[in-house]
């Protein structure tokens, strides 16, 4: 297998008139991009720029799990200069949330371009069959970068900014993209791509070793099933759909779990296409610094002495305590959470962790580490040297099985089939040697298992806490309120170069002024600056003007 797998070079040229905001008016095409797609080469060089945003720092590299600080799991240990992210105090102005945006329109604007041009030709002659696969990429990407701003910033009675070039007579003119009526509208042309990109990709199966980590149809099976969860918000009878897709990617596309908890965070490649992968952003470190950068962002500042991680994430012990309802060291919370004593291997020696560094959390991620075990992590590991760009070898995960049976609980127990969300859950809690549970599985339940199973990934638990605040189902909505409106809690320890020292449990310092929930929060706002360049066209959520 080559070690390149999805280190997706970008196209600059082909991208040179790319807006840096999506409400910029400037022309597209220039003689470059009006001759492009003469040949297979030129429809990979375009999709894989498309791929080129997710895994940068804007996107899965950090900046979208700033958010999170706003749950009780996560705290900030470096880089604390956004506490309005973690306090519910939104402006808009946040540069994560600006940032983000951005991106995820640049994104979008290049998938349309790309299927623009593809369906142009489609329309005069036969598409390769890389060419058609291309297609279905560009139709996955959009989708995925389109339900990214969908659901944080959209709702009923206000949608986000979205349009397909394909449709328009004589061309995009790079207009300001016009704001659905309702987030629902974007959630159905969401899956109307994710349709489409079925249609036109293949089977995880049939690429071969170096095409594996492009899109293929399960993955967009997988996030049809999360649309339509996140729909569900608005709409109940969705949850329906929810169960078929995930009875779809069980039966149809054989995913399943992976044998063991840890295989889905595991360095070594004979692990990273396991059955529980569904989607990834897989990266090989090293000098070119492939792949999402969050492994080193989470690390421990100055690494003990030995490589310097960023520091930036680290667990609350509010998660720690719930993982350890399941009793003190059980798999899963040894393998997601580093707690002061607990042994891990860091660059071929067996360490017991403590943290001198940074505010003090008491703990640290778990779930990424696996590069940093071997003696020379550098070419074993794929460790960046580079410590602007702290990327190791690892298949980072985006959508796992795990999730799918957790959204078919979620779906079982709102239409009141509980005995078969026992056996979801149950399939999880059995996969990390913790006891099945001892009745019918309740919202409770679910809750404990999405949260302590998904901990630390992109899976966007504070937006599980936001939906569930909105849920017809009283149990779920009580516990998501009493984590919203809750302070996150860390470890005080007296000696903190001791791995043995006393410590005593208490509010997390910076997070003090955390305001109230409210539900306008579900969604973020627009930054300011945008209200004003679109002279009316893009409204600014409720609640936040």
């Amino acid at each position: 297998m080559k070690k390149n797998i999805l280190l997706l070079a970008m196209s600059a040229a082909l991208f040179t008139t790319s807006c840096s905001d999506f409400l910029d008016v400037q022309p597209e095409g220039n003689a470059t991009t009006t001759t492009y797609f003469t040949n297979d080469q030129q429809a990979i060089d375009a999709v894989d720029a498309l791929y080129e945003r997710f895994h940068q720092e804007t996107l899965y590299g950090r900046e979208l799990f700033w958010e999170q600080g706003a749950a009780c799991d996560v705290v900030w240990g470096r880089g604390r200069g956004y506490n309005s992210l973690a306090t519910l105090r939104y402006t808009g102005d946040e540069s994560p949330l600006r940032d983000t945006f951005k991106a995820l329109y640049v994104v979008m604007g290049r998938a349309n371009w790309a299927i623009e041009q593809l369906v142009g030709k489609q329309n005069k002659t036969t598409l390769t069959a890389i060419e058609k696969r291309s297609l279905g990429e560009a139709y996955f990407t959009r989708g995925w970068a389109h339900f990214l701003v969908a659901y944080r910033y959209g709702l009923p009675e206000q949608g986000v900014p979205f349009i397909r070039y394909e449709y328009i007579d004589g061309g995009y003119d790079n207009s300001i993209p016009p704001q659905q009526a309702s987030v629902i509208d974007n959630y159905k042309l969401i899956i109307e791509d994710m349709d489409k990109a079925i249609e036109c990709l293949p089977r995880f199966e049939e690429y071969g070793a170096d095409d594996r980590g492009r899109a293929h149809d399960a993955a967009a099976v997988a996030f049809k099933a999360k649309v339509y969860a996140y729909w569900a918000t608005w709409d109940a009878t969705q949850w329906e759909n929810v169960i078929k897709m995930v009875n779809e990617l069980e039966t149809v596309y054989g995913r399943n779990l992976a044998e063991t908890f840890a295989q889905s965070f595991s360095s070594d490649f004979s692990d990273w296409w396991n059955k529980e992968y569904i989607w990834t952003i897989p990266g090989n470190g090293g000098s070119q610094g492939g792949g999402s950068e969050f492994p080193g962002v989470s690390l421990e500042n100055k690494g003990w002495g030995i490589y310097n991680g960023w520091g930036q994430n680290k667990p609350s012990y509010d998660i720690y305590e719930e993982m350890a309802k399941d009793g003190e060291g059980n798999d899963r919370l040894v393998r997601s959470i580093l707690e002061y004593g607990q042994e891990f291997e860091f660059f071929g020696e067996t360490r017991r962790f403590f943290s001198a560094s940074d505010v003090e959390a008491g703990f640290m991620f778990n779930k990424y580490l696996d590069p940093f075990k071997y003696k020379n992590a550098d070419t074993e590991g794929y460790v960046n040297t580079n410590g602007n760009w702290p990327t190791v070898r690892l298949n980072f995960p985006i959508i796992r099985f795990a999730e799918m049976l957790l959204f078919r609980a979620e779906a079982y127990l709102m239409t009141n089939k509980a005995a078969s969300a026992t056996a979801d859950l149950n399939r999880i809690r059995l996969r990390s040697n913790l006891t099945p549970l001892a009745g019918t599985a309740t919202m409770k339940d679910l809750y404990h298992e999405r949260r302590c199973e998904l901990a630390f990934e992109f899976t966007d638990h504070l937006f599980d806490l936001k939906r569930w605040h909105r849920s017809s189902n009283a149990e779920i909505k009580a516990l998501a309120a009493a984590e919203l409106n809750a302070h996150p809690r860390v470890r005080h320890y007296a000696d903190r170069s001791n791995p043995d020292s006393d410590f005593t449990i208490g509010d997390y310092q910076d997070y003090q002024n955390k305001a109230t929930y409210q539900d306008y929060m579900m969604v973020f706002p627009y930054e300011p600056s945008q209200i004003t360049k679109s002279n009316g066209k893009l409204k600014q959520n409720p609640g936040y003007n």
